[in-house]
């Protein structure tokens, strides 16, 4: 039975101080809102980050318009078919086609080898709006196929190889044969994907065991681990849903969004007043995760011109009460524990952001993953701009969690303030510049830090003024920003183009044709990309874009 939505509906969370006054008024004036009840602006909610883009950044394109770009896809993955490695035994099948900021249209196509898929082999091609013009071809693969089908490891031997990679084994799935072309060197193997827990916590494993000798080459792990801000937004208004004489704390207008415990089952009750307040109480969490989530869903419309969380349009479920002072994706769903001292739940805007974050970059480009330690620091990194970029958009007032570049600072997560600095990573202990020793950092946290220095650059500058702090640079150089909103889309954009494995050589490649692509008739936003790329020590890459503007 079909529940009945009333999207009007809201859900009130009372301010510990003011609970009885604002349980007994769900629409008082003083309550801040979210746009699920109220409608949505163009541009999205009054940022106080400098130089906000004033282009509509929501304009999906028309169904001719996608019909075209399919067609104009399909003729570059034959002109460009030598330099996308493709043999005579591959085939290409249109996975997934989604519309950017202003209507830029990013198709990705899923690579098979004599029928079998290519881990590895993802094209992604970037189109205008009209799609009528080609403006990127992209593809993780490096060599071109010729694999032999033939397997001297059986389905059965290959699932016990896997099931021995995690501690805690709940479910073995059904192996799958592929070719792995991440690498320099194409394997025939079998990927099994294992569910349970390491001792740091719970695992989707992807492993690769090849065909033939029957060695674990490769593995990578759905779930994505983060850490991050604290509770509290005050009163505010969330979307809820109203089946008969109850409620439910689902997203009305936003797909797939919804929040309860740690068995998955959302929560419901009798009244629309959720939670009290409190730190330790779990619906008070839920109405947190629910207003930040909101927030970022519009902000990714508002600014970015994303559809939702999986750029079509749907979102994904969240629970609380973790019993650890951490927050993770799963690859399905979104998990959030407490603080150290276990006084706040880690649902405040930047961390709840952060983690649905990493359904942005898995639902960005090609849905592939890897292993590689770089991609690992990107996606962490993926996550802390939009935390940023969400807090901006929210733009809460004092004393809630105004807008900022620092992680967790109000979380005291574990006694020690904020647990990463976007504009001088080095002040906590991270690396403000790229090098060669990214890779072999032990977390992924220190590889996201010079991605996050460079989005700061970039929207903010080295000396920006107006309350935000000075950003160092690692050339000495001056880098002037082009405000949150255009980093945003940028960042967004080269994201689009994603394969695997993801590196900072392709991130800066990346949004470099993003900036050309969005604001063509401008080189001020290209060039703002390629200096602060160049500010955090990202060099330039064989073939990289340049930017003209004709004289008029």
């Amino acid at each position: 039975m079909n529940p009945k939505v009333r999207p009007g509906v809201v859900a009130v969370l009372a301010a510990a101080m003011a609970a009885t006054s604002l349980a007994t008024s769900p629409g008082a004036s003083a309550a801040r809102t979210s746009s699920a009840t109220n409608g949505w602006s163009p541009v999205g909610p009054t940022s106080t980050s400098s130089a906000l883009d004033p282009t509509p950044a929501f304009s999906p394109p028309s169904s001719d318009e996608r019909k075209r770009a399919i067609s104009s896809a399909g003729g570059a993955l034959l002109t460009d078919a030598a330099a996308l490695h493709t043999s005579s035994d591959d085939a290409f099948q249109l996975e997934r086609s989604v519309a950017g900021s202003q209507g830029l249209q990013y198709l990705t196509y899923r690579r098979t080898h004599r029928g079998l898929p290519v881990y590895g082999g993802d094209v992604v091609v970037a189109t205008d709006k009209p799609g009528q013009v080609v403006q990127a071809v992209t593809t993780g693969q490096r060599a071109t196929l010729k694999i032999d089908p033939t397997t001297s490891v059986t389905a059965g031997e290959a699932a016990t190889k896997a099931r021995a990679k995690l501690s805690v084994v709940e479910s073995v799935g059904e192996p799958t044969l592929l070719v792995h072309a991440v690498g320099e060197r194409p394997r025939l193997a079998w990927e099994v994907v294992v569910t349970g827990a390491t001792g740091k916590g719970p695992s989707v494993q992807h492993v690769y065991v090849d065909a033939r000798d029957g060695s674990v080459f490769d593995t990578w792990d759905e779930v994505k681990a983060g850490t991050g801000n604290s509770f509290y937004n005050g009163p505010v208004t969330i979307g809820t849903v109203n089946s008969g004489a109850s409620y439910s704390m689902t997203d009305p207008i936003r797909p797939g969004l919804r929040c309860g415990g740690q068995s998955g089952t959302t929560y419901t009750k009798s009244i629309d007043t959720w939670g009290n307040g409190s730190g330790t109480d779990l619906e008070t969490a839920c109405v947190d995760v629910m207003f930040a989530a909101q927030q970022e869903w519009d902000m990714l419309r508002d600014w970015l011109g994303r559809d939702g969380f999986n750029a079509s349009g749907g979102g994904f479920p969240a629970r609380v009460g973790l019993n650890d002072y951490n927050a993770f994706w799963s690859g399905s769903y979104t998990n959030f524990g407490r603080n150290a001292s276990n006084t706040r739940q880690a649902t405040a805007i930047d961390v709840v952001a952060h983690e649905y974050g990493h359904s942005v970059f898995q639902y960005s480009g090609s849905p592939q993953q890897s292993s590689d330690p770089e991609e690992a620091g990107l996606t962490e990194s993926t996550g802390d701009i939009f935390g940023a970029l969400t807090e901006h958009y929210a733009n809460e007032p004092a004393p809630y969690d105004t807008p900022d570049y620092l992680v967790g600072e109000e979380v005291d997560f574990v006694g020690s303030g904020p647990i990463r600095n976007m504009y001088d990573p080095s002040a906590l202990g991270d690396p403000n510049c790229y090098g060669p020793w990214i890779r072999m950092f032990p977390n992924p946290y220190m590889a996201a830090a010079p991605q996050n220095h460079w989005f700061y650059l970039l929207a903010e500058g080295s000396d920006p003024g107006g309350g935000n702090p000075a950003s160092p640079t690692c050339n000495s150089s001056t880098v002037t920003g082009i405000g949150i909103q255009k980093a945003g889309k940028i960042f967004q954009a080269g994201l689009n183009m994603k394969t695997i494995p993801w590196t900072y050589a392709k991130a800066r490649v990346a949004t470099l044709k993003a900036a050309k692509s969005l604001f063509p008739g401008s080189c001020v936003e290209f060039n703002a990309t390629k200096a602060a790329w160049a500010a955090v020590s990202v060099p330039a890459q064989a073939g990289e874009p340049t930017c003209t503007v004709a004289p008029r």
